[in-house]
């Protein structure tokens, strides 16, 4: 049904979601990430408190590996579902429910973790967190689509993909990049042509939005003249 990757990059702390699944909509209840705390995605029969609780677990100072088994061996459910889990210091845990349809599993590296259901085989996985290892020049939110689109080249999902998301955090409370693809014959096609656009037409605007740091933000400074 679904294949993510959650990942850190080494050089800016940025944390970010990737999906592509079978199903509607995998960017509104799939990704969560918070910025200095982590980034989860929740899959398969989806318990979208794995994701919620989980970064507030990791914002209170509990690492990746104890906030997965806390909140899966408080889940009676656990056994549909599948999670992974990265912190801010790159510390990674997944979590594969036996009852998650073949082939079904999860792999990490450092700063990364992949998991997938429903796939075709583990090289899904293995391509995806190879193309991720081999793009560290990128910046994240483009490592994570390289990433995915290395993992559909495989035949990732059994059933299909229907839709896609990159989701990025960096300083700020809100995204620096948050890419959905709802509903699409080729998610991650059309999520590299939203990548593209986006990064020439909309993440400038981002940019320049207020921060915790600088709460006028250079868009407001430029339109009083202040800048």
């Amino acid at each position: 049904m679904t294949f993510s990757v959650v990942a850190r990059c080494e050089r800016t702390g940025q944390l970010g979601v990737g999906a592509v699944t079978a199903m509607m909509g995998v960017g509104k209840l799939v990704t969560y990430a918070a910025p200095k705390v982590g980034a989860i995605a929740t899959q398969a029969t989806i318990n979208p408190y794995l994701g919620i609780d989980g970064l507030r677990m990791m914002a209170e100072g509990v690492g990746a590996p104890d906030t997965m088994e806390r909140l899966i061996q408080a889940d009676p459910g656990r056994d549909t579902r599948q999670a992974g889990y990265l912190d801010a210091h790159g510390d990674t845990a997944a979590w594969t429910g036996k009852e998650n349809p073949p082939w079904s599993g999860h792999m990490g590296a450092d700063n990364v973790m992949a998991q997938g259901n429903r796939l075709v085989g583990p090289e899904t996985l293995e391509s995806t967190l190879e193309a991720f290892a081999e793009h560290g020049d990128l910046e994240l939110a483009e490592r994570l689509l390289v990433a995915l689109e290395a993992g559909e080249a495989t035949g990732a999902d059994t059933k299909g993909a229907l839709s896609g998301t990159i989701y990025v955090v960096d300083t700020e409370e809100y995204p620096l990049w948050d890419l959905r693809v709802d509903h699409a014959d080729d998610p991650a096609a059309t999520l590299r042509h939203l990548f593209a656009e986006s990064r020439e037409r909309l993440i400038p605007q981002v940019k320049e939005l207020p921060t915790r740091a600088d709460p006028m933000g250079d868009a407001a400074r430029k339109v009083l003249g202040h800048g």
